[in-house]
């Protein structure tokens, strides 16, 4: 990936004149840009970065621990470290390192240039000490001499504890209760109002390396390795696994790219110890700026179940497509009556919810929460979702188990006393429960995959049950959800505002791409739903949510009209919205959860696993005959482990043999 001067032009927000735009003007020029931010991680947390060379978020050790850098949620007083030239820059320029998670900033003063090299490192086989973890940055000159500072503030539990900061020969130590971190540098340094200071220069070919290791306060510090070797073993770790990536060789070199970029990103952001993937590694960055919609996304959802596995498989990565089932059926487990939305990493289930008043939040967007209180919700859809998954496992033959199918039987047992009930829906909305329609076609996804597993794996199970249930839910949908007078499905029973998710009724099978009620909806949301050539998930004045105040369009949302454009046979214009939405991510290839077209600006957490799941799945669609969408409705074959060097243990669970399988 070449080099490209970074943070893309962001238009003026106050453009049009309107009160609103100014207002929202203001309080973004309180906060960078969410997409001028780069990531790294080591399977385990992640660091943000920004274009000032300024780390302002960073949870160690888990994606879900207290950050000790949370200046992204506030100022630098809440925890940052910023590594940057004394003086005035001229020019940044910053790429990831080919095939890797590892960024390299390139500053140009007016007395030389040098590169920021930020990484956090594996092991040989991408293993790290879930209990600790490593941020590494390489300062190396490259012409004439450039001088740095460096600035360290650190701030545990979400930037309001100050640590007890002592000096070492290799640099600091800082202890804040349980947690310890190490920075071992040969630069000196000088402690200056709770903040610590140094000042050097490189000229070039000089190498100055800072490492910030984190470990337990009750354990001793554990050795750091050299910089450049651990630098040059991760760099070989993660080209070895970008260059697994498969896709046709006609695939243009831009899509290309953006599709690896996204696979290494939803790489990076899998917890390796459990194969579970966070659907973003921040919390309570603004749907709308100054808004009030602000969540945690540091947990792992069933929602995106289905559609991560196709992204990965049909991209030749079935060990994490393996790791991710495994993680869904222990997540899963247990008395289906307490099947969650959502789950921590490591498969917890409490994810209280509350409210962190110290923190100002994102260009003054509150509140700032940790936690999601939608954990505790119903959702009908996850049933399906998750049945849908553990076919696609099952056809991709990652692993036909009993315990899967004795799960499933459950779960389906369930689900037919649940389905009639209302729900929160796909979007976890707090105004009450309703009928919405896309959990309703979810629930008949459920049953299907049931009735589908009897007929095309020989499993055992009340199939004529499960075909009378389903028959009752599609139904009930076609007369409850299906608005006849405006040919178009609805977002819930009796009521009239549509939704992006009903874009999924052919991917899963419900519609016929060629039913007329399926064209109808897609025109549908075409004239409701697209603005400024973007999709909203609905519009929240039509569709009481229980929230106050607007939001982006929603990413995922447009690509999955990429995905209805591909079934109904308009290449044209599927290509065309592909390209835009290529066209809206960071300089480095990043997609947040939504995007504001009047503003220029990414909104929502980042990055957002959904958004990147759905480039990769869109791209396939494209690029194939029979891509994911077709592949989901069962008009296409699912790629298959037996023809990868996964083989069909792929995601084989500890203790389980062929003997164990269904």
């Amino acid at each position: 990936m070449e080099r490209r001067p970074a943070g893309p032009p962001v238009r003026d927000g106050v453009s049009d004149g309107r009160a609103a735009d100014r207002a929202e003007g203001r309080r973004a020029s309180l906060s960078a840009p969410i997409e001028h931010y780069g990531f790294v991680g080591n399977l385990r947390s992640c660091a943000l970065v920004g274009l000032d060379g300024s780390v302002d978020w960073l949870c160690l050790p888990r994606f879900d621990s207290d950050a000790c850098f949370a200046a992204l949620l506030g100022g630098p007083e809440h925890g940052r470290w910023r590594l940057a030239p004394t003086g005035p820059v001229r020019r940044i320029e910053r790429r990831y390192l080919p095939g890797t998670a590892m960024l390299e900033t390139v500053y140009e003063t007016e007395e030389g240039r040098a590169c920021v090299t930020d990484f956090m490192p594996l092991g040989p086989a991408g293993e790290a000490d879930p209990h600790t973890g490593e941020l590494v940055r390489v300062v190396q000159g490259l012409e004439g001499r450039v001088a740095f500072e460096m600035e360290l503030v650190l701030r545990f539990g979400y930037g309001r504890t100050v640590p007890w900061v002592r000096r070492r020969d290799y640099g600091l130590r800082a202890v804040a209760g349980p947690d310890a971190v190490e920075l071992v540098t040969p630069v000196a340094l000088h402690g200056e109002e709770m903040t610590t200071r140094a000042d050097f220069a490189v000229e070039a070919g000089r190498r100055v390396p800072f490492t910030l290791a984190y470990h337990p306060s009750t354990e001793e510090p554990r050795f750091v390795d050299d910089s450049k070797v651990v630098l040059e073993r991760t760099a070989a770790w993660w080209r070895d696994w970008s260059a697994r990536c498969s896709l046709p060789e006609t695939t243009p070199a831009a899509w290309r790219e953006a599709v690896e970029r996204s696979l290494i990103t939803l790489k990076a952001m899998t917890y390796e110890p459990t194969g579970g993937l966070v659907a973003a590694p921040t919390t309570s960055l603004p749907e709308q700026l100054g808004g009030e919609r602000n969540w945690d996304y540091r947990y792992c959802w069933i929602r995106d179940a289905t559609l991560t596995l196709y992204a990965l498989v049909n991209s030749g990565y079935f060990e994490e497509a393996g790791a991710f089932r495994n993680w869904l059926l222990r997540a899963a487990a247990g008395d289906p009556r307490q099947l969650q939305i959502m789950y921590g990493v490591g498969g917890e289930r409490r994810l209280t919810e509350v409210e962190l008043p110290w923190l100002p939040g994102y260009a003054g967007s509150r509140p700032v929460r940790i936690g999601n209180g939608a954990h505790g919700q119903l959702q009908l859809d996850v049933f399906g979702e998750l049945m849908d998954a553990l076919h696609l496992a099952r056809k991709s033959h990652l692993g036909t188990y009993r315990a899967a199918w004795r799960l499933q039987c459950v779960l389906l047992e369930q689900l037919s006393e649940l389905w009639r009930e209302p729900d929160e829906g796909i979007w976890e909305v707090r105004g009450g429960r309703r009928h919405f329609t896309y959990s309703k076609i979810m629930a008949w996804v459920a049953f299907d995959r049931g009735i589908k597993a009897v007929e095309h794996f020989g499993l055992q199970g009340p199939v004529e049950a499960w075909r009378r249930t389903r028959d009752a839910i599609r139904e009930d949908v076609l007369a409850r959800g299906y608005d006849a007078g405006r040919n178009t499905l609805v977002q819930a029973y009796g009521g009239s505002a549509l939704d992006a998710s009903l874009l999924l009724a052919a991917e899963v099978g419900f519609l016929a791409p060629d039913d007329p009620r399926f064209r109808g909806t897609v025109e549908a949301i075409e004239r409701e739903l697209l603005h400024e050539g973007f999709l909203l998930r609905y519009r929240p004045e039509q569709a009481d949510d229980g929230l106050p105040g607007g939001e982006g369009t929603f990413l995922v949302c447009s690509f999955w009209l990429v995905d209805a454009y591909v079934l109904l046979g308009r290449l044209d214009e599927a290509v065309a919205l592909f390209e835009r939405l290529l066209a809206v991510r960071s300089d480095l290839g990043l997609l947040a959860e939504e995007y504001d077209p009047r503003l220029g600006r990414q909104l929502g957490n980042f990055p957002q696993a959904f958004s990147h799941v759905g480039l990769v799945n869109s791209a396939h669609n494209l690029l194939r005959a029979r891509g994911p969408a077709r592949q989901r409705a069962n008009h296409g074959e699912a790629p298959s482990a037996d023809d990868s060097e996964a083989g069909t243990e792929a995601g084989a669970e500890p203790g389980e043999t062929g003997l164990d399988r269904a």
